[in-house]
């Protein structure tokens, strides 16, 4: 009985994850003004996104996270480039 419990939650909790690839994640837009604070405010504080997202009206913590991730991540590099590429 133990056992068929044990599979019945791993496969419940296996498939209705919240959680998202970073693989998946859309790239975020922010004004020039946006972008200008987050590098300021990151180098006073550091990587405490809740504080610096309490400056920008209407972000979230993980917005801003997800932004600095994507720009300063090695896994996002390619992606960069080809979208510089498709604008010009």
């Amino acid at each position: 009985m133990d056992k068929q419990r044990r599979h019945k939650q791993a496969r419940t909790s296996s498939c209705c994850s919240d959680e998202v690839s970073s693989i998946e994640w859309e790239f975020i837009n922010m004004s020039e003004q946006e972008e200008d604070l987050i590098y300021r405010m990151y180098k006073l504080v550091g990587d405490r996104w809740a504080l610096i997202a309490g400056r920008i009206p209407g972000r979230k913590a993980e917005e801003i996270e997800r932004f600095w991730i994507m720009r300063h991540g090695e896994v996002f590099a390619e992606r960069r480039r080809q979208l510089r590429r498709h604008k010009s």
